[in-house]
């Protein structure tokens, strides 16, 4: 999608924040969240004023059209690199606080609970992680002897996708993909690959990405009991007939 709005900074500014600001927090107006028979209220998620004041957008049209109600409408919050929950939509007002506020979804949930983290969980998630995925179904077929081109997108919360690799047996073997995009912060980026598979039978589809500050996707990614932020290479099965 390609988002127009205004910068949330720049209304922030027009209402008179104050120096003093810690968070804010957008409300949408949705209907409120009853869990296990506990109301929430409507779904909020307060954001560090440095956050608000850098690159949020409070988005009104989506590919040259007016914001469709399912993606927000009127308005809703874009919040570049950030996990989903930030990107509160129909939003309905904005709190500004001078102290530290706290909702349901920065509390007991958007946070990392589970073997290695504190009893109250990791500090509220922030940045996304980095990821990559085919664009292909899983247990997809292909003909052996003939070439192919595999394509798929990596993304990162933290810099933009500086290389993507792809292996095609399992991950013995490694060789770099083409990148098909201008690498962006908080942006994906489209990569494709040829293969020309040899054998027959299942296979085993993997790709990882680095990014500008040199972080690559680990092998494995520590538990967590929401399963929040999960950044490993994925091992995507295939069928060689």
């Amino acid at each position: 999608a390609r988002w127009r709005g205004v910068r949330l900074a720049e209304v922030l500014r027009r209402a008179g924040i104050g120096g003093h600001a810690v968070d804010v927090l957008p409300r949408g107006l949705d209907a409120e969240v009853v869990s296990d028979g506990t109301n929430l209220g409507r779904v909020r998620r307060p954001l560090p004023v440095a956050k608000a004041l850098d690159d949020v957008l409070l988005a009104y049209e989506m590919n040259g059209e007016p914001l469709p109600p399912d993606h927000g409408a009127p308005v809703r919050l874009i919040v570049p690199s950030w996990v989903g929950i930030a990107n509160i939509k129909w939003v309905g007002d904005i709190e500004v606080s001078a102290e530290p506020l706290l909702s349901p979804w920065n509390t007991g949930l958007y946070r990392l609970f589970g073997p290695g983290y504190p009893a109250e969980g990791s500090a509220p998630l922030a940045r996304q992680t980095l990821k990559s995925a085919f664009e292909l179904a899983p247990g997809a077929s292909f003909a052996a002897h003939r070439r192919h081109l595999l394509t798929g997108r990596s993304w990162s919360g933290g810099a933009p996708v500086r290389s993507v690799e792809v292996s095609t047996d399992g991950g013995t073997r490694w060789r770099p993909a083409r990148l098909r995009d201008e690498s962006r912060p908080g942006s994906w980026v489209r990569w494709s690959s040829d293969w020309v598979p040899r054998e027959t039978g299942p296979g085993v589809l993997l790709a990882r990405a680095t990014d500008r500050s040199g972080r690559s996707q680990p092998a494995t990614t520590a538990h967590n009991t929401q399963g929040y932020l999960f950044d490993a290479v994925v091992r995507h099965p295939v069928t060689v007939v």
